[in-house]
């Protein structure tokens, strides 16, 4: 049995851990309280933004559209969204582990794969896995973007999806080359997605996999609200002006969703972590009290004997 003072320096080292903990637990609190605000608060206005995508959809041809063209997968991004720190439970290995079963199926279909990172995690992890195609990474994301924050990486998917328009080429590149012009303008991917944790609760959060572009991949039953509703001055006009920024606020939620989940998961993680602490310093506590009662039976016992000895 370890002495006393061993116990005692091994629950002291306990409770400044739980210091710490529970510090982390109180920080990640109230962080999740602010995520959980702004995910929910716009979480309505990102599913009408998709109702409308669909029912436009439905309503006018969009095949001429760049953002709704429906090719056969044979390439594609996704957008993988981590955190940068680590100490939230299952939060990232959840969402890696997923990637690593997109991954191997798509390498199944002989599907070219390319990956934006968002989150050192992320960035790690791609780091370890050979012949893995990054084409973006990115860290120290604000904790509560902007639509323009995430400009640059909606712009590259949406040159890779789309192709480069002609006024991205310089003239001499036009007249010499024009077939590796042609080469640059066209699109490099088939298809966008995104693979993020979805916000349920407090403790609940669930890796999901979304369909960026083409833009309304999976078309929703649209509201009774929005089944009824007339664009002016016509869907097609109404297409054309609005659907960039819609695509846009899909992206934008799907990140917010997850800052919601980092900080739910990293708050019940330090809570666990606390009452772990907690259990730990109760059983350290009571094999203290058992080794000091111990040496004072001992003590006892040899006091008695040498007593006895001297009679």
């Amino acid at each position: 049995m370890a002495s006393t003072q061993q116990i005692k320096a091994r629950i002291k080292s306990v409770k400044n851990t739980k210091q710490i903990t529970k510090a982390m637990e109180l920080v990640a609190a109230s962080k999740m309280r602010r995520a959980q605000e702004a995910t929910l608060a716009s979480r309505d206005y990102t599913i009408t933004a998709h109702d409308i995508l669909s029912r436009l959809r439905q309503l006018t041809d969009v095949s001429a559209h760049p953002l709704f063209t429906k090719r056969d997968v044979k390439s594609r991004i996704i957008i993988v969204i981590t955190s940068d720190r680590g100490l939230a439970g299952a939060y990232n290995s959840n969402v890696l582990r997923q990637l690593t079963k997109e991954l191997q199926q798509d390498k199944i279909n002989k599907v070219d794969t390319k990956l934006i990172l968002i989150g050192k995690q992320a960035a790690k992890f791609a780091a370890r896995i050979a012949e893995v195609q990054v084409i973006g990474s990115y860290d120290h994301m604000p904790e509560r973007p902007t639509v323009a924050d995430l400009q640059a990486i909606l712009s590259t998917v949406k040159d890779a999806f789309v192709g480069l328009s002609k006024s991205m080429l310089t003239l001499e590149e036009l007249e010499n080359d024009l077939e590796a012009a042609q080469l640059k303008l066209a699109p490099t991917v088939d298809a966008v997605d995104l693979l993020f944790t979805n916000y349920k609760s407090s403790v609940l959060q669930v890796v999901t996999q979304s369909r960026l572009l083409p833009a309304a991949y999976e078309v929703a039953e649209t509201t009774e609200n929005h089944s009824e509703a007339i664009f002016e001055p016509s869907p097609k006009v109404v297409l054309n002006n609005i659907a960039d920024k819609l695509v846009d606020v899909q992206m934008w939620q799907a990140y917010l969703e997850s800052q919601a989940s980092e900080q739910s998961s990293r708050m019940m993680a330090m809570k666990t972590a606390s009452d772990n602490a907690g259990d730990l310093i109760d059983d350290l506590t009571l094999a203290a009290n058992s080794a000091r009662q111990a040496a004072i039976t001992q003590e006892l016992a040899e006091i008695t004997g040498g007593a006895e000895a001297m009679k």
